[in-house]
């Protein structure tokens, strides 16, 4: 998940978007516009159909892209991995988990609310740093910031292993790339 348009491209709300852009450059393939409110980038790798999408909705009404395809393609739940930054993990940090709430994550409500369903898998990537607010009204302001240069290095490794985690529950399924990947943050931040 994310925002459409360069003034939001490398922003902490926007972590799904460049973990989808590093998947499909990963695969060779390019985004284009859906039929709907998205772009996707699709290809078989070892015979297994995959489509990176990216909805052009706005994070907060992801769900109305994400049910649309869903619901046209008929994708399964089991299938379907939910890329999303998270405020409340620290910087660096990826967690995948079967299902869930929305855990005050706008973006996920809609999906939850649109799919009528929270049983989907999802990535979160943690966006907390030492320049986070302490007031939640500032919050809005902190994820739609770009991360600052010092904190570059962290994000790259960050994206690089969520796309890697992306890719061994494409290959191996949810509990294979949750033993992988959900390390904790310690080992997560020197590996």
């Amino acid at each position: 998940m994310g925002n459409p348009g360069d003034e939001y491209a490398r922003t902490r709300h926007n972590v799904g978007f460049m973990v989808a852009d590093q998947l499909a450059a990963s695969m060779d393939v390019p985004f284009r516009a859906g039929k709907g409110e998205f772009w996707l980038a699709q290809c078989s790798l070892k015979n297994v159909e995959i489509t990176v999408l990216k909805p052009v909705t706005y994070m907060n009404n992801s769900g109305i892209a994400v049910q649309e395809f869903v619901e046209r393609e008929q994708i399964p739940f089991e299938n379907i991995l939910i890329v999303c930054d998270d405020f409340q993990l620290p910087l660096g940090t990826i967690r995948l988990r079967k299902f869930g709430s929305d855990n005050g994550h706008n973006g996920l409500s809609s999906i939850i609310y649109h799919l009528q369903t929270d049983q989907f898998a999802r990535l979160r990537c943690g966006t907390a740093s030492v320049s986070m607010p302490l007031e939640k009204s500032k919050m809005k302001d902190f994820v739609l910031d770009s991360f600052p240069e010092f904190e570059s290095s962290i994000v790259e490794n960050m994206v690089g292993r969520a796309r890697d985690a992306c890719t061994t529950f494409i290959m191996d399924g949810i509990d294979q790339a949750m033993n992988k990947f959900n390390a904790k943050p310690s080992e997560e931040l020197f590996t």
